[in-house]
Order: structure tokens, then sequence, then C-alpha cells
């Protein structure tokens, strides 16, 4: 069975011999000697935040037509995709959305995913259902949860999710994941220079001491809709310049190599932050992702204009065998490094956007 996948237009096409690629057990290593070890599943790509960087309102209003349940991926496809790449090296599946907790009985997706031997599992949220959710999901196996919040202000807040929840419900979720063994938690922070990066440091101070772990992350020109632009970034070292001015921090050493955020601790021991530089300082050379839309497309990348369909090919009758030829295929043939390369030019080009592969 021959099948070429959808190109990215930041990937050369793939050789012959890499196509023809028969089944073999064992880790994947792109054209760059990249190895798969994470993989990002969007489970549905509708919100119930609007928020400015990811699904705008102008863009992703109340009557905009989110995918019919036809086209989402099964849950018996989730499971069956992901156990493939389980079997070619990947050690952590990461569950998006959109909102993922928004996908009706995801517990059930995370019990069968949990089955997975050697797979770490984890899930990022807006916060907002964990009350409800954290400890089902905890005892249906997953291990951690990462939650968004852009702001401790309640007003900036409000203003970036544009939906009108507070900061507390989401501050309730983030307990309730605590209080079901959900963590260490992540709490992830997108700075856009005008709007929210004013808030630094108190998100700073009221996540100190805390035992979870803030991260500021650079807007990125994710998608075509949030009216990226270059002016609008504040770098990671300004970022660890205005609270390092406050709360002394140090530098330490990544916890495995290719993770994403750069670590640094509070030199009187109250914890941790990290910073995620896509921007100013691109980690393409170590990006061990590979990210399964909502509707069943591989991406190789964040920034990528195009996927490659497996949900066809699932739905065709594929064996595993015939799966695991077209995902080797795939991982193979990719050497996207588009934040490396980034010019105004392609920060310009249509992508997919974020909702639809859990950023």
């Amino acid at each position: 069975m021959k099948i070429i996948p959808i190109q990215s237009s930041f990937s050369n096409p793939m050789p012959e011999s890499v196509l023809d690629d028969t089944q073999t057990a064992g880790e994947l290593r792109d054209r760059l000697g990249r190895a798969v070890h994470d993989l990002r599943i969007s489970v549905t790509d509708r919100c119930n935040f609007r928020c400015v960087y990811c699904m705008p309102r102008s863009v992703f209003g109340s009557d905009y037509a989110f995918l019919p349940r036809k086209e989402l991926l099964s849950f018996e496809e989730i499971v069956r995709v992901a156990r493939r790449f389980a079997e070619r090296g990947v050690r952590k599946i990461r569950i998006t959305g959109g909102e993922p907790l928004l996908r009706k009985h995801v517990e059930n997706l995370i019990e069968q995913l949990a089955q997975i031997p050697g797979v770490e599992l984890t899930l990022t949220t807006n916060g907002v259902l964990l009350p409800k959710m954290a400890r089902t999901l905890k005892e249906a196996g997953l291990n951690r949860v990462t939650v968004s919040l852009d702001a401790i202000d309640d007003a900036t807040f409000r203003l970036m999710n544009d939906a009108d929840f507070p900061v507390a419900s989401v501050l309730e979720g983030i307990d309730a994941a605590k209080a079901a063994g959900l963590g260490p938690i992540k709490v992830n922070m997108v700075v856009k220079r005008g709007v929210n990066d004013q808030g630094v440091v108190d998100m700073a101070r009221h996540f100190r001491g805390s035992g979870h772990i803030l991260r500021f992350i650079e807007f990125m020109d994710v998608g075509s809709s949030n009216g990226w632009k270059m002016d609008s970034v504040v770098p990671s070292r300004e970022i660890i310049e205005r609270v390092g001015a406050i709360f002394p921090l140090e530098q330490i050493d990544p916890n495995y190599t290719g993770e994403v955020a750069e670590r640094w601790r509070y030199r009187d021991g109250s914890g941790e932050i990290g910073v995620i530089s896509s921007v100013t300082q691109a980690f393409c050379s170590t990006c061990s992702r590979i990210r399964l839309s909502t509707e069943g497309k591989l991406y190789t990348c964040l920034f990528a204009q195009g996927g490659h369909d497996l949900r066809s090919l699932l739905r065709a009758g594929a064996s595993d065998v015939e799966l695991d030829r077209v995902i080797a295929a795939v991982w193979k043939g990719r050497e996207d490094r588009y934040s490396e390369i980034r010019t105004a030019n392609t920060a310009g080009l249509r992508k997919i956007e974020m909702s639809y592969i859990g950023g």
C-alpha cells in the first residue's frame, strides 16, 4: 500500500525510499535527526473561551460552524493512532482542544489511553470544568494537568478570555486538580504586550510558593486570525528580568532533552518558573512533537499550513501495519523548523488555527 501524505509548505517532498518504508519496530527520527517522543491529541475544536490569541471572537463568534460530530475522530480511532505512536517511541500524550473537557465522556478516552504502557498522560485545559471533573479524570488514569491562565487581575483576564469568565473560576479548578492529585500543576500564561504584560510580576507573586509551576509563553503567530505582530511579543529575556528584579532567580537544567520551557528557580527556594521562547529563542532543533487534530490530520509543526489525513485511512479499514507505514513516512519526511526561519513573509502565511491542534 502506497499513500502519499499531504505536505506541509515547510517540508520538501518525501523521497520514494521513505514512502515505501515497511513497518519496523522502534523509534522514528526525522530528516534532522529528531525523535518523536510527544503526541498531542486535539479532541474537540470547541471552546467556552474566546481567547484573543487563539479563538478571537471576530472569527470564532457565537454562530461559528464547528466541526460536526461525525468528522471528529472517535475514541477508538484516537487510541489506535496513539498505540502506533507509542510503538514508535512516543512517551508523552497530551490531550488538548479547543477545550478538551467539553468533549463528551472524555474520561472514557483517558481510561483507554492510560492502558498504553510506558506513556505519561497529560491534559491542557482552561480549568473551569475541573471542579466537576478533576477526580474523575484522575481515577481514569490522567497523570497531571496544565492550566491556561493569562492574568491574575480579573479585568485583564476577562479581556483575554473574552467570554466573561472570572479568574476565580480558574483558580478553583487549579485547587480541584491539586486535591485530586493531578500535579505538579503547570500554569501557562501567554504574554501579549500592551494587553496583559503588566501583570507578569503579579502572576509570579501569586504562584510563588504554591508548588505550581508558572510558565510564561511568548505570543506566537499560530494560525491566521490572532493579528500577530512582532511588536506584541514580550521576549522571555524581558520577562525573566522583570520577575528577577523583584524575586531573584537562577537558571536550572532542563528535566529532559527537548524540554521547551527554559527553567528558572527562585533563589530563596520558593519554587520555579519557566519561559517558552518560540519566537525569540527557537527550539526547533530539539522539537519532538507531533499533533493529531480534531478531524484526524497529523501536523508535524505547530505552524504548518497542511496536515496528513489519517481519518480517511482509518475509515477505509487500514491495518495497523498500513497505519504504521504512513506514520513512519510522515515523521521520516519531516524537516520543519518554522521558528528558526520565521520572517515577515512566513508569519503572514495562512496556517492551521491553534484551536484545531491544541498549541
